[in-house]
């Protein structure tokens, strides 16, 4: 905390505003800090938007003012505020998660939204989320596509722990295989499915240099970055997985790098996928592709 601040200058939910802008506003923007700040008094003291701008007389007590000094001083390491609490919110559902998962992005939901749309009409949906991570994908789908049977793969142990506590959290019903799809056992796989999804490691190298840093700093590399010279590494794997495990007219769907599209769509195409649709995001960059295999 700066020299300026000390605990007991911090009397109310004013008072803490006012010293949450104070300490951030050289690192971050107005529109950044008002986020955390939504974020920091939701999960301190359960504070919709409207109240933090309608009770801003709330007295607070010392703990909650120790958690909103420890927090600060974290943001300004530039560490993620999903990391610090502990929590973050994907498709309207809550989810945990720790530095050993990626936090979940807005550009995933639109990938969930985009199967979702797609199955409106389908029944008994088999689906496997590869690099499941957090669980955030094949939980999304658990709970807004009815009658699925959904598997989530992912390599790492830690991850996993995540994911089936997510599960548990959000009342879904995940079959969780722990398995490397560079190198996978086939016998984890015991039925083929209609839908194969995976947002894989997709961020080159050469990428990282333009990155924020609470991202570089914080979360796992092994879930984000891919040689500069094999970017495609996952995709290549997923794919022939797809070919052997999809059933017939079965689509695979995949979170990308903007800038790879034509490559991953050539991938496909030489592979003998059809259908291959590139979807923009809400900011007009190419994130995502679906294909279907016959």
């Amino acid at each position: 905390m700066s020299n300026s601040y000390n605990i007991n200058q911090i009397k109310n939910l004013n008072d803490a505003l006012i010293y949450i802008k104070t300490e951030l506003k050289s690192i971050y923007n107005n529109h950044e800090i008002q986020s955390f700040t939504n974020i920091i008094f939701q999960h301190l003291i359960n504070f919709s938007k409207i109240d933090i701008i309608i009770k801003t007389d709330t007295e607070l007590t010392n703990h909650t003012k120790i958690q909103i000094i420890k927090i600060v001083e974290q943001l300004k390491k530039h560490k993620p505020i999903q990391y610090i609490i502990g929590e973050t919110e994907f498709y309207e559902l809550k989810f945990r998660i720790s530095p050993e998962v990626l936090i979940p992005r807005p550009e995933t939901e639109e990938l969930v939204k985009w199967i979702i749309d797609d199955t409106v009409t389908k029944q008994n949906i088999d689906i496997l989320d590869i690099g499941t991570g957090s669980g955030c994908i094949a939980i999304a789908l658990a709970k807004n596509i009815l009658n699925s049977r959904i598997n989530a793969v992912d390599k790492y142990e830690g991850a996993l722990a995540i994911a089936k506590k997510n599960a548990q959290l959000n009342n879904a019903n995940i079959s969780f295989i722990n398995d490397d799809i560079l190198s996978y056992n086939k016998t984890k796989y015991s039925n083929k499915f209609d839908i194969i999804v995976s947002n894989p490691p997709y961020v080159r190298e050469l990428e990282k240099k333009v990155m924020d840093k609470n991202v570089v700093d914080y979360e796992p590399h092994t879930a984000l970055f891919v040689a500069d010279n094999n970017a495609l590494i996952f995709y290549d794997a997923i794919a022939d997985f797809a070919i052997d495990n999809l059933k017939t007219n079965g689509k695979l769907y995949f979170e990308i790098n903007e800038y790879l599209a034509k490559n991953l769509t050539d991938l496909l195409n030489n592979k003998g996928f059809e259908n291959i649709i590139v979807k923009k995001d809400i900011n007009d960059k190419n994130r995502m592709v679906r294909a279907e295999f016959d």
